[in-house]
Protein backbone atom coordinates (compact mmCIF):
# COMPACT_ATOMS: atom_id res chain seq x y z
CA UNK A 1 0.00 0.00 0.00
CA UNK A 2 1.47 3.56 -0.96
CA UNK A 3 2.31 5.79 1.60
CA UNK A 4 0.24 8.99 2.28
CA UNK A 5 1.37 12.24 0.78
CA UNK A 6 2.04 14.91 4.06
CA UNK A 7 0.55 18.43 3.13
CA UNK A 8 3.86 19.58 2.56
CA UNK A 9 4.24 17.28 0.35
CA UNK A 10 0.83 17.95 -1.66
CA UNK A 11 1.73 22.14 -1.49
CA UNK A 12 5.49 21.36 -2.91
CA UNK A 13 3.80 19.30 -5.95
CA UNK A 14 1.22 22.31 -6.29
CA UNK A 15 3.93 24.46 -6.46
CA UNK A 16 5.56 23.16 -8.88
CA UNK A 17 3.13 22.48 -11.59
CA UNK A 18 1.90 26.05 -10.81
CA UNK A 19 5.56 27.25 -11.66
CA UNK A 20 5.65 24.78 -14.89
CA UNK A 21 2.13 27.06 -15.93
CA UNK A 22 3.77 30.30 -15.27
CA UNK A 23 7.21 29.20 -17.12
CA UNK A 24 4.37 27.97 -20.52
CA UNK A 25 2.18 30.73 -19.96
CA UNK A 26 5.00 33.22 -20.70
CA UNK A 27 5.74 31.95 -24.33
CA UNK A 28 2.03 31.51 -25.38
CA UNK A 29 1.58 35.46 -24.58
CA UNK A 30 0.18 37.33 -27.60
CA UNK A 31 1.43 39.73 -29.28
CA UNK A 32 -0.51 42.38 -28.89
CA UNK A 33 0.29 42.30 -24.73
CA UNK A 34 3.90 42.57 -25.70
CA UNK A 35 4.88 46.17 -23.67
CA UNK A 36 6.88 46.78 -27.41
CA UNK A 37 3.68 46.37 -29.08
CA UNK A 38 1.13 48.31 -26.96
CA UNK A 39 -0.61 51.30 -27.47
CA UNK A 40 0.48 54.59 -27.02
CA UNK A 41 -1.20 58.23 -27.66
CA UNK A 42 1.41 60.75 -28.19
CA UNK A 43 1.44 63.87 -26.24
CA UNK A 44 1.55 66.20 -28.83
CA UNK A 45 -0.59 65.94 -31.80
CA UNK A 46 -3.14 63.17 -29.76
CA UNK A 47 -2.70 60.47 -32.02
CA UNK A 48 -2.91 56.83 -31.28
CA UNK A 49 -0.12 54.65 -32.26
CA UNK A 50 2.29 51.61 -31.04
CA UNK A 51 4.74 52.14 -28.08
CA UNK A 52 7.46 54.34 -29.85
CA UNK A 53 10.96 56.08 -28.84
CA UNK A 54 9.41 59.34 -30.96
CA UNK A 55 6.14 59.96 -32.35
CA UNK A 56 5.67 58.72 -35.48
CA UNK A 57 3.04 61.60 -36.94
CA UNK A 58 5.03 65.07 -35.20
CA UNK A 59 8.47 63.33 -34.45
CA UNK A 60 7.94 64.29 -30.65
CA UNK A 61 9.46 62.95 -27.78
CA UNK A 62 6.98 61.18 -25.13
CA UNK A 63 6.81 62.60 -21.63
CA UNK A 64 6.48 59.16 -19.87
CA UNK A 65 8.44 56.53 -21.83
CA UNK A 66 7.75 53.28 -21.64
CA UNK A 67 10.36 50.45 -21.55
CA UNK A 68 9.92 47.96 -24.00
CA UNK A 69 10.74 44.85 -22.57
CA UNK A 70 9.35 44.79 -19.37
CA UNK A 71 6.75 47.66 -19.39
CA UNK A 72 7.67 50.13 -16.80
CA UNK A 73 7.35 53.81 -16.96
CA UNK A 74 9.10 54.67 -13.32
CA UNK A 75 12.37 53.16 -12.04
CA UNK A 76 12.19 52.23 -8.54
CA UNK A 77 15.31 51.05 -7.66
CA UNK A 78 13.98 47.30 -6.54
CA UNK A 79 15.64 44.51 -8.46
CA UNK A 80 18.68 46.52 -8.11
CA UNK A 81 20.54 45.88 -11.99
CA UNK A 82 20.29 49.25 -12.91
CA UNK A 83 23.38 49.88 -15.13
CA UNK A 84 23.00 54.06 -14.03
CA UNK A 85 22.85 54.02 -9.93
CA UNK A 86 20.12 56.27 -8.41
CA UNK A 87 20.03 55.18 -4.61
CA UNK A 88 16.98 56.59 -3.18
CA UNK A 89 15.81 58.41 -6.58
CA UNK A 90 12.91 56.94 -8.38
CA UNK A 91 13.34 58.18 -11.99
CA UNK A 92 11.23 58.76 -14.80
CA UNK A 93 11.66 60.24 -18.30
CA UNK A 94 14.94 60.30 -19.95
CA UNK A 95 16.50 59.04 -17.00
CA UNK A 96 14.81 56.13 -16.86
CA UNK A 97 15.48 55.31 -20.26
CA UNK A 98 18.95 53.41 -21.51
CA UNK A 99 18.81 51.95 -25.35
CA UNK A 100 16.08 52.00 -28.50
CA UNK A 101 15.66 49.04 -29.98
CA UNK A 102 16.20 48.38 -33.78
CA UNK A 103 13.49 46.50 -34.49
CA UNK A 104 10.51 47.54 -32.52
CA UNK A 105 11.48 51.26 -32.67
CA UNK A 106 11.10 51.56 -28.43
CA UNK A 107 12.93 53.00 -25.02
CA UNK A 108 14.51 50.39 -23.27
CA UNK A 109 14.95 51.27 -19.71
CA UNK A 110 18.46 50.81 -17.91
CA UNK A 111 17.82 47.86 -16.52
CA UNK A 112 21.06 45.70 -16.89
CA UNK A 113 18.57 42.18 -17.69
CA UNK A 114 16.06 44.66 -20.26
CA UNK A 115 19.71 45.91 -21.67
CA UNK A 116 21.24 42.23 -22.06
CA UNK A 117 18.33 40.37 -23.03
CA UNK A 118 15.70 42.42 -25.31
CA UNK A 119 17.00 42.60 -28.50
CA UNK A 120 17.55 38.56 -28.40
CA UNK A 121 13.62 38.26 -27.59
CA UNK A 122 12.26 41.03 -29.50
CA UNK A 123 9.02 39.85 -30.52
CA UNK A 124 9.00 42.29 -33.59
CA UNK A 125 12.55 41.23 -35.38
CA UNK A 126 11.05 39.99 -38.39
CA UNK A 127 7.61 41.73 -38.33
CA UNK A 128 6.62 42.40 -41.96
CA UNK A 129 2.80 42.58 -42.76
CA UNK A 130 2.09 39.96 -45.18
CA UNK A 131 -0.34 41.79 -47.36
CA UNK A 132 0.99 45.25 -47.15
CA UNK A 133 5.10 44.25 -46.72
CA UNK A 134 5.21 47.07 -44.44
CA UNK A 135 7.50 46.93 -41.15
CA UNK A 136 7.26 48.53 -38.07
CA UNK A 137 9.25 51.72 -39.15
CA UNK A 138 7.26 52.35 -42.05
CA UNK A 139 3.56 52.78 -40.59
CA UNK A 140 2.38 54.07 -37.11
CA UNK A 141 0.07 51.12 -36.12
CA UNK A 142 0.70 48.43 -33.86
CA UNK A 143 1.50 44.83 -35.29
CA UNK A 144 -0.73 41.20 -34.97
CA UNK A 145 -0.46 37.92 -36.25
CA UNK A 146 -3.27 35.94 -38.47
CA UNK A 147 -4.95 33.71 -36.04
CA UNK A 148 -5.24 31.38 -38.69
CA UNK A 149 -2.19 31.49 -40.69
CA UNK A 150 -0.07 33.12 -37.57
CA UNK A 151 1.56 35.79 -40.40
CA UNK A 152 2.48 39.33 -39.14
CA UNK A 153 -0.60 41.68 -40.15
CA UNK A 154 -0.40 45.45 -39.55
CA UNK A 155 -3.32 47.34 -37.93
CA UNK A 156 -4.91 48.44 -41.27
CA UNK A 157 -5.15 44.92 -42.71
CA UNK A 158 -5.26 43.10 -39.87
CA UNK A 159 -9.73 42.41 -40.49
CA UNK A 160 -9.42 42.09 -44.08
CA UNK A 161 -6.90 39.18 -44.42
CA UNK A 162 -8.90 37.57 -41.38
CA UNK A 163 -12.38 37.44 -43.19
CA UNK A 164 -10.30 35.95 -46.36
CA UNK A 165 -7.53 34.21 -44.76
CA UNK A 166 -9.23 30.34 -45.27
CA UNK A 167 -9.89 30.23 -48.46
CA UNK A 168 -7.84 27.80 -50.65
CA UNK A 169 -6.07 27.95 -53.98
CA UNK A 170 -7.73 25.22 -55.97
CA UNK A 171 -10.95 24.90 -56.60
CA UNK A 172 -12.08 22.10 -54.86
CA UNK A 173 -10.90 20.31 -51.53
CA UNK A 174 -9.23 17.35 -52.89
CA UNK A 175 -5.47 16.60 -52.09
CA UNK A 176 -2.71 18.18 -53.72
CA UNK A 177 -1.02 14.59 -55.35
CA UNK A 178 -4.12 12.47 -55.56
CA UNK A 179 -7.85 13.09 -56.43
CA UNK A 180 -9.24 11.70 -52.70
CA UNK A 181 -10.60 14.26 -50.43
CA UNK A 182 -7.99 16.19 -48.41
CA UNK A 183 -8.59 15.95 -44.79
CA UNK A 184 -6.01 18.01 -43.45
CA UNK A 185 -5.48 21.77 -44.37
CA UNK A 186 -2.58 23.85 -44.47
CA UNK A 187 -3.57 27.56 -43.62
CA UNK A 188 -0.36 28.98 -44.64
CA UNK A 189 0.34 27.12 -48.04
CA UNK A 190 -4.11 27.00 -48.63
CA UNK A 191 -3.73 23.62 -49.79
CA UNK A 192 -4.93 20.08 -49.15
CA UNK A 193 -3.54 16.86 -48.05
CA UNK A 194 -5.13 13.39 -47.30
CA UNK A 195 -4.03 11.08 -44.55
CA UNK A 196 -1.57 9.26 -46.82
CA UNK A 197 0.68 12.31 -48.66
CA UNK A 198 0.67 14.70 -44.81
CA UNK A 199 3.04 12.58 -43.51
CA UNK A 200 6.81 12.41 -45.52
CA UNK A 201 9.15 9.01 -45.58
CA UNK A 202 11.65 9.01 -42.94
CA UNK A 203 10.32 11.60 -40.67
CA UNK A 204 9.22 10.93 -37.25
CA UNK A 205 6.05 12.51 -35.86
CA UNK A 206 4.93 13.01 -32.36
CA UNK A 207 2.28 12.08 -30.49
CA UNK A 208 -0.72 14.08 -29.52
CA UNK A 209 0.53 16.82 -31.52
CA UNK A 210 -0.95 18.17 -35.15
CA UNK A 211 1.17 16.69 -37.91
CA UNK A 212 3.53 19.53 -39.89
CA UNK A 213 2.69 20.66 -43.34
CA UNK A 214 5.06 18.43 -45.62
CA UNK A 215 5.58 21.55 -47.76
CA UNK A 216 6.17 24.34 -45.22
CA UNK A 217 6.17 22.96 -41.70
CA UNK A 218 3.67 24.78 -40.44
CA UNK A 219 0.94 22.66 -38.37
CA UNK A 220 -1.79 21.19 -40.35
CA UNK A 221 -5.45 21.19 -38.57
CA UNK A 222 -8.71 18.91 -39.97
CA UNK A 223 -10.53 20.16 -42.88
CA UNK A 224 -13.83 19.45 -41.06
CA UNK A 225 -12.64 21.42 -37.87
CA UNK A 226 -12.31 24.81 -40.23
CA UNK A 227 -14.95 27.18 -42.29
CA UNK A 228 -12.81 26.42 -45.27
CA UNK A 229 -13.90 27.67 -48.70
CA UNK A 230 -12.48 27.13 -52.46
CA UNK A 231 -11.84 29.69 -55.10
CA UNK A 232 -14.52 27.78 -56.94
CA UNK A 233 -16.83 29.75 -54.82
CA UNK A 234 -15.60 32.85 -55.41
CA UNK A 235 -15.90 31.95 -59.31
CA UNK A 236 -19.55 31.42 -58.87
CA UNK A 237 -20.06 34.80 -56.69
CA UNK A 238 -18.38 36.66 -59.14
CA UNK A 239 -20.66 35.14 -62.00
CA UNK A 240 -23.35 36.19 -60.50
CA UNK A 241 -22.34 39.13 -59.59
CA UNK A 242 -22.09 39.98 -63.21
CA UNK A 243 -25.05 38.33 -64.03
CA UNK A 244 -27.09 40.30 -61.57
CA UNK A 245 -25.54 43.57 -63.64
CA UNK A 246 -26.50 42.37 -66.76
CA UNK A 247 -29.81 42.05 -66.00
CA UNK A 248 -30.27 45.55 -64.21
CA UNK A 249 -28.04 46.71 -67.14
CA UNK A 250 -31.06 45.23 -69.19
CA UNK A 251 -34.14 46.13 -67.30
CA UNK A 252 -32.78 50.24 -67.61
CA UNK A 253 -31.89 49.67 -71.52
CA UNK A 254 -35.59 48.57 -71.90
CA UNK A 255 -37.17 51.31 -69.64
CA UNK A 256 -35.28 53.79 -72.22
CA UNK A 257 -36.39 51.83 -74.95
CA UNK A 258 -40.20 52.20 -73.54
CA UNK A 259 -39.70 55.86 -73.43
CA UNK A 260 -38.64 56.88 -75.93
CA UNK A 261 -41.10 55.20 -78.00
CA UNK A 262 -43.84 56.51 -75.89
CA UNK A 263 -42.42 60.21 -76.68
CA UNK A 264 -42.50 59.45 -80.01
CA UNK A 265 -46.15 58.35 -80.22
CA UNK A 266 -48.14 61.45 -79.71
CA UNK A 267 -45.74 62.86 -82.73
CA UNK A 268 -47.04 60.51 -85.04
CA UNK A 269 -50.12 60.73 -84.09
CA UNK A 270 -50.36 64.71 -84.67
CA UNK A 271 -47.94 63.82 -88.09
CA UNK A 272 -51.46 61.80 -89.13
CA UNK A 273 -53.96 64.53 -88.31
CA UNK A 274 -52.12 66.82 -89.79
CA UNK A 275 -52.09 64.95 -92.98
CA UNK A 276 -56.12 64.30 -92.70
Amino acid sequence: MPKKKTGQRKKAEKQKLRQKEIRTAKDNVTLAKYPSNSAMECDKCQRKQKNRAFCYFCQSLQRLPQCAHCGKVKCMLKTGDCVIRHAGVFTTGLGMVGAICDFCEAWVCHGRRCLQSHACTCPLQDAVCIECERGVWDHGGRIFRCSFCSNFLCEDDQFEHQASCQVLESESFKCQSCNKLGQYSCLRCKTCYCEDHVRRKGFKYEKNKPIPCPKCGYETSQTKDLSMSSNFLDFLFVCVRISALLFLLLSQLRMVSTSSEARAQPHQDTLALNSC
